[in-house]
C-alpha cells in the first residue's frame, strides 16, 4: 500500500511518543510506502480532491528526540487523493472552520474513489464529548447548555461538577466547582462566553484520581490495555499534556463492556480507530480525530498497538 497521512509538521512532532509516528513505523516494517501532507496542501482542482505530498521513509534506529527520524524520498508532488490506497486524517485539533472544510473535502474524496480513515463525515458527524450522549447507560448525569442559570442549577443538584468546553483537548479549559464554589459566575460567564455558547457540566466522577483510561478500539476490536491517566497530586485532570502520568493495564471487564457496546454501536460508520474515555465506570468522551496512546500501552504491555493498527488497515482497504 501507499499510504498518506494528513498530519501536522513532522518537525513539530515529538516522535518518541506520537502515535502517528507509531502507526507509520508500523506499515514501513509492513512494508508499505508513506507519504504526509499538511492540511493547507488539500484543495479542490476542476472537482478532484487533491494535496501536495511528499513521499518519505523513516530511519532506521534514529534517535527520536531528534529531528533526522524521517528523509525524503522525492519531490513534493500534487496528487490526488483517490491514488492513495488510504489516507489517514491526523490533523490535530482545533476543530475550526478549516478543519470542517478538510473534512468536506475528504469526504468528496471519497466520493472519488478515496479510502479515508478516519473518513471525513465521521470525523464531523462525532463530536467527541457530545457523542457520550449515544451511550447513556455508561454515563455520568451530564447536561450541555449555554443557559447560566440552568448550569447553576446542575451545580447546586450534584454539589461537585466538572465543566468545560465542547472543543477543547488536552485538558484545556476544563475547571471542577465544588460545594461552596465561590468563583461559579466568573467561571461559568468565562466558558460560556457570557451566555453565548454551549458547554458540558458533568457530575464530579471522584475515581478520577484512579486514571482517566484512555480504551483504544481498532477496526472493530478493543486493544486489550487502556492507559489509565493519573492526575497530578492535586489535580483534576488526567491528560497527559496536563501533567498526567501514563499508566497501561489491563481492561477491566467493565471496561469491555464499554468498549464491544462501543464498537457494535459506531460498526460501519467510518470510524478505523475510536478512542474512548473512561473514568471509575463511566464513559466521559469518544475521540474520533486523532486518538494517541500507542507508545505507552505499547512501551509498557508489549502489545504492539502500532502493528494492531497497520493489520486493520490493510483488512479495511481489501473490503
Amino acid at each position: 500500500m501507499h499510504v498518506l497521512f494528513i498530519i501536522d509538521p513532522l518537525p513539530a512532532l515529538q516522535a518518541y511518543k506520537d502515535s502517528s509516528v507509531a502507526m507509520m513505523r508500523a506499515l514501513q516494517a509492513r512494508g508499505h510506502r508513506l507519504s504526509v501532507a499538511y492540511q493547507p496542501d488539500l484543495y479542490i482542482d476542476e472537482g478532484a480532491v487533491k494535496a501536495v505530498a511528499q513521499e518519505i521513509e523513516l530511519v532506521d534506529n534514529a534517535d527520536l528526540h531528534g529531528q533526522a527520524w524521517w528523509r525524503n524520498r522525492s519531490d513534493a508532488a500534487e496528487t490526488t487523493l483517490a491514488d492513495f490506497s488510504a489516507v489517514i486524517m491526523r490533523k490535530d485539533p482545533p476543530f475550526d472552520m478549516e478543519y470542517v472544510y478538510a473534512t468536506h473535502m475528504l469526504e468528496y474524496a471519497e466520493a472519488q474513489g478515496a479510502r479515508v480513515f478516519n473518513s471525513g463525515a465521521a470525523i464531523r458527524n462525532h463530536p467527541e464529548k457530545l457523542a457520550i450522549t449515544e451511550f447513556p447507560e455508561f454515563t455520568a448525569p451530564t447536561l450541555v447548555t449555554r443557559d447560566i442559570a440552568r448550569l447553576r442549577a446542575f451545580h447546586q443538584l450534584h454539589g461537585d461538577v466538572v465543566v468545560k468546553p465542547l472543543d477543547g483537548m488536552g485538558g484545556s479549559g476544563v475547571f471542577r466547582m465544588i460545594k461552596g464554589e465561590h468563583n461559579v459566575g466568573s467561571i461559568l460567564e468565562m466558558l460560556t462566553l457570557d451566555g453565548t455558547r454551549s458547554i458540558m457540566a458533568q457530575r464530579y466522577i471522584p475515581e478520577i484520581v484512579h486514571g482517566d483510561k484512555r480504551i483504544l478500539l481498532v477496526g472493530g476490536e478493543p486493544v486489550p490495555y487502556s492507559l489509565a491517566r493519573i492526575p497530578l497530586a492535586g489535580e483534576t485532570r488526567g491528560n497527559l499534556a496536563a501533567g498526567g502520568r501514563g499508566v497501561a493495564q489491563p481492561l477491566t471487564e467493565r471496561d469491555r463492556e464499554i468498549a464491544e457496546t462501543a464498537c457494535a454501536r459506531l460498526a460501519g460508520r467510518g470510524l478505523l480507530l475510536v478512542g474512548l474515555d473512561v473514568i471509575g465506570d463511566n464513559l466521559t468522551e469518544v475521540n474520533v480525530t486523532s486518538p494517541t496512546c500507542f507508545v505507552e500501552i505499547t512501551e509498557q504491555s508489549g502489545f504492539d498497538v502500532g502493528d494492531f493498527f497497520a493489520q486493520a488497515l490493510e483488512r479495511a482497504t481489501e473490503t
